[in-house]
């Protein structure tokens, strides 16, 4: 790897001790596990995935496994299936490595626990501790970009392939709201530039990042035509279960379309609010042009970033409270 950007390496002086002790867990132990959050995202995957191709790359000789639940339009077209490995390969001593996830509950695969050690490296507000190193900025646009930040410090001639960089310059993209939210930072693209070094082909990641069907065009109408928006400018739309299969999405693809009312003059907030059968509650994801949202986040069983968030209502009732809260920020 070449030199490393002055951003980077200032960025990287108070973490330098736990980036070292992460390095060496990683040479300690020939069997590395890792994890990311449920229900993931650009940055959740592209974090796991490009850790674990970085580490494959530099160590052949280490048994490195990727857990979690697969998405369902990312895999495969972004990243390859999730590991489906069987009680035993727990029982021998192993590495976690848990990415993108502040608490314990929001990890995908519970089989975490059983590792012999823990690291978190994670770029949301600190919530809980639980690992034996837990490195946290939540500065950072992306869990990506603190992964980045990490490996771009460690000294020793270690390769950064194109296709590691590929899977976080992804994870990247897909945080910062493809670099229009706050937490983007000279930071940021100091990072993207020794990403685009490695060759990365940016039509391409594009194009397999945000491409949609035909069929996706219904669910667009659906919500153009159904949307509804609060007297200081929330903007919303709902998909209930019977919504859902009309339109033949499911649970997790109910907020692809949030961002459809990012550039609307008048709007300030947005959100998707979609029903979870499975776990009897709404999911509502919440994005902002200026205003910090997290608190609100936090407030309704959630949390995230200042223009990027997600809570719950357990039923509609409480949805025109919700609403309420978000609209009393933009007066």
């Amino acid at each position: 790897m070449s030199k490393v950007h002055p951003l980077i390496a200032l960025k990287a002086k108070p973490f330098l001790k736990d980036y070292k002790r992460v390095l060496n867990a990683i040479k300690r132990y020939d069997r590395i596990a890792i994890f990311r959050h449920i229900m993931p995202d650009f940055d959740a995957l592209g974090t796991q995935m490009g850790l674990a191709t970085w580490i494959k790359d530099n160590f052949p000789n280490k048994e490195v496994k990727v857990l979690g639940d697969n998405h369902v339009t990312f895999t495969p077209r972004l990243f390859p299936e999730m590991d489906s490995l069987n009680e035993s390969w727990f029982r021998e001593p192993f590495l976690a490595i848990i990415l993108d996830t502040g608490n314990v509950k929001r990890i995908a695969d519970p089989r975490f626990k059983k590792a012999k050690f823990k690291i978190k490296i994670d770029h949301h507000p600190a919530i809980e501790h639980y690992g034996k190193i837990n490195i946290v900025d939540d500065n950072d646009a992306a869990a990506s970009e603190l992964v980045c930040n990490m490996i771009m410090s460690f000294k020793g001639d270690y390769v950064l392939s194109k296709l590691a960089a590929s899977y976080f310059y992804i994870g990247i993209v897909g945080d910062s709201g493809r670099f229009q939210y706050s937490s983007t930072s000279p930071h940021t693209f100091a990072i993207c530039e020794k990403l685009l070094e490695s060759g990365i082909e940016l039509t391409s990641v594009y194009q397999k990042m945000y491409v949609k069907k035909v069929d996706d065009l219904k669910v667009t109408a659906y919500i153009l035509n159904n949307y509804h928006i609060s007297p200081n400018g929330v903007a919303y739309y709902v998909l209930d279960a019977n919504i859902q299969k009309e339109l033949n999405i499911t649970t997790e693809r109910g907020k692809e379309n949030v961002n459809l009312f990012s550039n609307i003059e008048g709007i300030g907030i947005w959100c998707s609010i979609t029903e979870d059968p499975k776990d009897n509650c709404w999911r509502i994801s919440i994005r902002s042009k200026e205003i910090c949202i997290n608190q609100i986040a936090a407030k309704w069983g959630g949390g995230g970033h200042a223009q990027a968030s997600g809570a719950q209502i357990k039923n509609l009732g409480q949805l025109d409270a919700f609403i309420s809260d978000l609209d009393e920020l933009l007066k």
